[in-house]
């Protein structure tokens, strides 16, 4: 019953694949979804970008361990997304644009997007690789499918309903995927858990008040949760590509907000989950497994295969976005450096392959999500190489690009130097360490980017005036007050 319904599921995936797809007619649809998704299609494609099996498996398991405290990885996504929501948002969909790189380009009249494109990338792959592994993972330990096998059927469903439509076969089923969730961990399992765990006092007469105590998680660990998650909300491709789908500045802001508060109230549903499941089922050594574990001891069969879905739905939608991102930062900040150091434009880059604006894109995605699935078949443990990545992303790119957002005094090489002593000083402190997973080297990397950053922008010479000036007017919503600007863009 409950493959059935996984299965079932599935297939409705692909069939709103195919329905974005007629919806797809050129690059801004395929890319952004057209500019125009209305309050209730933002809020649930948001939710359903930063809402992915880290948040939903994985915070029901740090609820598990850690008890009510295991919210806070959860908490500083949803506070990111409030920031985002409230500061940023509106500014970010006035200018226009497809990729964080191009903005670093408006905004300091250098062109930084090979290098930022570079470590963009390589983060929204290995989020790409890591979600497929995780869903895959979960075919594997409930129906016993071949790891393999169950890759590959999980990611050919992800890549060929992205491939399909792009963002908008995407919107579509991550309003699929963000009801399911919703109903799977609100309205099934948390009321259906905490029932079999007697309630609060029931649980509390089994686990004691400690599981209920705020920081038993540790503050160091708060803290670092929000400097690397809560930060890396406000930067990362795959969540300001939401951003540009947004049919307003209205929007993007209100639409952010509410979608941040949605995932406070998500996070403390999954760690609630979490203690129930601790005072019910002790003894669980993975803390991934709790989720899959609850699930089948507190529902009947057919709402555990619902609950169970809303796990793969959560981190399908977090990898179809992450593909897309890798799609999108590929063909338009990594290609156009490769096709200038061969003397190409992209006109001729399209005659020579046949390949229109928006057929090229969809090749985009198809080959990368192939990348992807063979990556998530050949590794199995990629935590530390997702951290390298995401820990580059913060040091490397945090200062540069909100930086430029909020200090108009703020210069180019001020903006190059500070990337590239944040990533240089990340990178040699887990070379140091020896340790991954240490907190050091994005709160090393930070310190010396914000440093750099602000020294080198006031010694060197402000930014043109007419830079400045096409910069405020796109970040005001006037795209054609920028011509030249537009022009290198398109180029």
């Amino acid at each position: 019953m409950n493959l059935s319904i996984i299965l079932l599921y599935l297939a409705a995936l692909l069939g709103f694949g195919w329905w974005g797809k007629r919806r797809a007619g050129s690059t801004s649809d395929y890319l952004v979804a057209g500019r125009g998704l209305g309050g209730v299609l933002y809020v649930g494609t948001m939710c359903a970008v930063v809402l992915g099996g880290a948040s939903t498996v994985g915070g029901v398991g740090l609820g598990y361990r850690y008890g009510i405290s295991g919210m806070w990885l959860v908490v500083s996504i949803g506070v990111g997304v409030l920031l985002l929501g409230l500061f940023f948002a509106a500014r970010i969909q006035q200018l226009q644009i497809y990729t964080v790189s191009e903005m670093l380009k408006l905004r300091y009249g250098i062109d930084l997007t090979a290098a930022s494109g570079t470590v963009m990338m390589a983060y929204t792959l290995m989020l790409t690789v890591t979600s497929t592994i995780a869903y895959a993972t979960i075919f594997t330990v409930l129906f016993g499918a071949d790891r393999t096998l169950s890759v590959v059927v999980g990611g050919g469903v992800v890549v060929a309903y992205s491939a399909m439509g792009g963002m908008w076969s995407i919107t579509l089923t991550d309003i699929v995927q963000f009801a399911i969730k919703t109903i799977g961990v609100f309205f099934l399992l948390l009321p259906f858990a905490w029932h079999r765990a007697g309630g609060y006092h029931g649980i509390r007469e089994r686990l004691g008040p400690v599981a209920f105590h705020p920081t038993t998680i540790g503050i160091g660990t708060i803290i670092t949760f929000f400097v690397v998650y809560c930060l890396g909300i406000l930067i990362g491709q795959d969540i300001w590509q939401r951003v540009f789908t947004a049919k307003s500045p209205g929007v993007a802001r209100w639409g952010g907000v509410v979608a941040g508060i949605y995932c406070l109230l998500y996070g403390v549903a999954g760690a609630a989950i979490g203690v129930a499941a601790s005072a019910v089922i002790p003894g669980i050594a993975a803390k991934d497994d709790v989720y899959a574990e609850i699930a089948q001891q507190s529902l009947p069969v057919g709402l555990s295969g619902i609950v169970l879905a809303a796990a793969v739905a959560a981190m399908m939608s977090t990898s179809s976005g992450a593909l897309l991102a890798t799609a999108t930062v590929a063909r338009r900040d990594i290609l156009p450096t490769f096709s200038r150091i061969a003397g190409r434009g992209r006109k001729e880059r399209e005659a020579a392959t046949g390949d229109s604006e928006l057929d090229g894109s969809r090749r985009y995605v198809i080959a990368i999500g192939a990348v992807a699935v063979v990556l998530a078949v050949l590794i199995h443990d990629i935590v530390s190489a997702l951290t390298i990545a995401y820990d580059i992303l913060v040091g490397g790119l945090l200062v540069p690009i909100l930086g430029g957002l909020v200090w108009t005094r703020a210069t180019g090489l001020g903006a190059i130097a500070a990337m590239a002593a944040g990533t240089v000083a990340t990178v040699s402190t887990f070379s140091v360490m020896g340790d991954v997973l240490a907190n050091e080297p994005v709160y090393i990397g930070l310190s010396s980017a914000s440093v750099v950053f602000v020294v080198v922008s006031l010694l060197t010479p402000p930014t043109p005036v007419s830079t400045r000036a096409a910069w405020l007017a796109r970040s005001r919503g006037q795209v054609g007050a920028a011509p030249q600007q537009e022009t290198e863009l398109a180029r």
